[in-house]
C-alpha cells in the first residue's frame, strides 16, 4: 500500500493510480483506498494489469455484488462479465453515446470496471463526464426547479424487437433474442443524492431518460435536450487512452460515459463486471 500512489487525469475527473498489482489479492485497507480515490475522482484508471476473469470478478465484489446484464449477451462461462467487443468488420460500437448505465433499472448499478483484452494502436478512447459539476453549475432557479422533479428512465432503446435486429446487424457485441420486448421503465430523481459522498448529481442521460414525470415526452424533450448538452461540456470531462491491461472503474451514480468510435477496421476487445447499486434518492 505504500507503493500507491494517485494522479489526477484531468480537472474535473478521473484519476490514475499506480502502484498496485489487483492480481495479487488486496486487504480490505487497500480495497478502502480504491475506493477513496473512486469517491473523491468518480473514475479511476489502473494500467498494466494482468487478469483473470475470476480475478476480475473478486475485485468486483470487494465493492459489492455483481449484476448480469439483463439484455446483452454475457461470456460464456461467465455470466457476470460482459464482452465489450468491436470486430474490425462492424460498423457500430456499444456505448457510442453519453450515458449512464441501465439506469433504467429500478436500481441502477453503483459503478463498472472495465478491463482492456485488445486495443487498437489508435482510436477507442472514453470519455468521461462529472455530473456533481452539471449539477452545481446550474442556475439556483434551475436547481430549485429540477430538485422537485423525476424522470422516467426506459430500456426501449435496447428492447424493440426491430432495433434489436438492426443493432445486432451492425455491432459485434450482441443483444439477446431471449430479452423480454417489455418496455422496463422506472422513475428516478432527476436531481440524486450520492448515497456515500452526500453529493447532488445530475441524473439525466440521452439513452434512457424519455420524459418527466406529469409531462409528455413532446413537452419533456426541450428541457431534456438543454440537460443532456450541458451535463456534457467539455470542462466537466477527462479522456482515457486504453492500453492492454488497463482498467477503468468509473462511479455510476455521478458520471456518465462515452465510448469513441474513431477505430474502424481495427479489433478493441474489453470485458466488463457491473456492481449492483442502490435505488436513487
Amino acid at each position: 500500500m505504500s507503493r500507491m500512489k494517485v494522479a489526477p487525469l484531468g480537472g474535473a475527473c478521473g484519476a490514475i493510480i499506480s502502484g498496485l498489482d489487483l492480481s495479487s489479492g488486496l486487504d480490505d485497507h487497500a480495497i478502502g483506498s480504491i475506493r477513496q480515490a473512486l469517491l473523491r475522482h468518480q473514475v479511476i484508471f489502473l494500467r498494466d494489469q494482468s487478469l483473470t476473469r475470476e480475478q476480475h470478478k473478486a475485485f468486483g465484489r470487494k465493492f459489492g455484488p455483481l449484476l448480469v446484464h439483463p439484455q446483452y449477451a454475457n461470456l460464456e462461462g461467465h455470466p457476470e462479465i460482459l464482452p465489450v467487443l468491436k470486430e474490425a468488420h462492424a460498423h457500430e460500437n456499444v456505448g457510442g453515446v453519453w450515458h449512464s448505465d441501465l439506469s433504467n433499472l429500478l436500481t441502477p448499478p453503483l459503478g463498472s470496471i472495465l478491463y482492456a483484452k485488445e486495443i487498437p494502436p489508435f482510436g477507442g478512447d472514453t470519455m468521461f463526464a462529472n455530473q456533481y459539476l452539471a449539477y452545481e453549475t446550474l442556475s439556483d432557479g434551475m436547481k430549485t426547479l429540477l430538485g422537485r422533479m423525476r424522470a422516467y428512465h426506459s430500456s426501449r432503446v435496447l428492447s424493440d424487437r426491430a432495433t434489436r435486429e438492426d443493432r445486432n446487424a451492425t455491432r459485434s457485441t450482441k443483444l439477446r433474442n431471449d430479452i423480454d420486448d417489455d418496455d422496463n421503465v422506472n422513475l428516478h430523481p432527476v436531481v440524486r443524492t450520492h448515497p456515500e459522498t452526500g453529493r447532488k448529481s445530475l441524473f439525466i442521460d440521452a439513452p434512457h431518460t424519455i420524459a418527466f414525470e406529469n409531462m409528455t415526452e413532446e413537452e419533456s424533450a426541450p428541457l431534456l435536450a438543454y440537460l443532456v448538452a450541458h451535463s456534457t461540456m467539455p470542462e466537466f470531462t477527462c479522456r482515457f487512452r486504453w492500453e492492454t491491461g488497463s482498467m477503468a472503474f468509473w462511479d455510476n451514480r455521478c458520471l456518465l460515459h462515452y465510448a469513441l468510435n474513431d477505430y474502424h477496421g481495427q479489433r478493441r476487445y474489453l470485458e466488463r463486471v457491473t456492481i449492483r447499486g442502490t435505488r436513487p434518492d
